[in-house]
């Protein structure tokens, strides 16, 4: 056994989802104090464990509402869960919603810093690496201007840039990532294939099993919150096919 990265013992997410339809704060006040606001609880992720070793590239499979992505923001430290411990070896830097953490008001320059900061930065760390991070993202004219004038992918840039800063131990991400257009899309998936060159542990979501079959030499499948397959990725590939084609027959009926 080698050395584990990521260990996930009996995780377990709930959600409440309020069945009413609340219109107004003071609705949602008065129906509450008269107990008339009843929740679905929805269970996202049920009892799932696993352990990730170090330098694994795992990849995450499952129809759409497994509760992937709430896997992955759990293991990022973005969601606690309800049951159930998340231990992890090493800095994790995640790709998920990039630059959910930007403050509009501040500029490319100030949200840098900000950002950084949220991402476990020192101010002595993005110092040295501002002018890296800057040409990267390719902001230079604008760096200066307010992020609340930024388009999306400007945004998007920004975040990738100051989150790849530093080559992470554990690196987490929701899709391969579509930053940008085409060609910073290249130089971005470039920067990544680094990462997994490096010997990074690498956990992400695809929807592609071409790409996983490419990239990972794990995978694992969840399917309704549960993990229901974990191994080599020769081994859960044709497993993984064979549910899709299922699913795809009952959409059909």
């Amino acid at each position: 056994m080698g050395k584990p990265a990521v260990v996930v013992e009996h995780v377990s997410m709930k959600f409440n989802l309020s069945k009413e339809k609340v219109d107004s704060l003071k609705d949602y006040i008065i129906k509450s104090l008269k107990r008339q606001i009843q929740y679905n609880e929805f269970w996202a992720l049920k009892d799932v464990s696993f352990t990730i070793e170090k330098g694994d590239k795992v990849g995450i499979l499952g129809l759409n509402g497994a509760g992937k992505s709430t896997l992955l923001k759990i293991i990022a430290g973005v969601f606690k869960p309800t049951e159930g411990t998340v231990k992890k070896y090493g800095k994790v830097v995640p790709l998920l919603e990039l630059g959910a953490g930007f403050d509009p008001q501040y500029t490319g320059r100030e949200n840098i810093y900000l950002y950084g900061a949220m991402l476990g930065y020192s101010k002595e760390f993005l110092d040295e690496k501002y002018d890296e991070i800057v040409e990267f993202s390719e902001l230079e004219d604008f760096i200066d201007v307010p992020i609340k004038n930024y388009s999306s992918g400007m945004k998007a840039r920004l975040g990738f840039s100051i989150a790849t800063a530093v080559t992470p131990k554990i690196l987490i991400l929701d899709e391969v990532l579509s930053v940008g257009d085409a060609r910073f899309r290249r130089k971005s998936e470039q920067k990544i294939m680094d990462m997994f060159d490096a010997g990074v542990t690498v956990l992400f979501v695809s929807h592609s099993l071409a790409q996983v079959k490419r990239l990972c030499n794990k995978a694992m499948i969840l399917k309704n919150g549960k993990l229901v397959d974990y191994g080599a990725t020769s081994e859960i590939a044709p497993k993984y096919r064979r549910m899709v084609k299922r699913a795809e027959r009952q959409n059909e009926k």
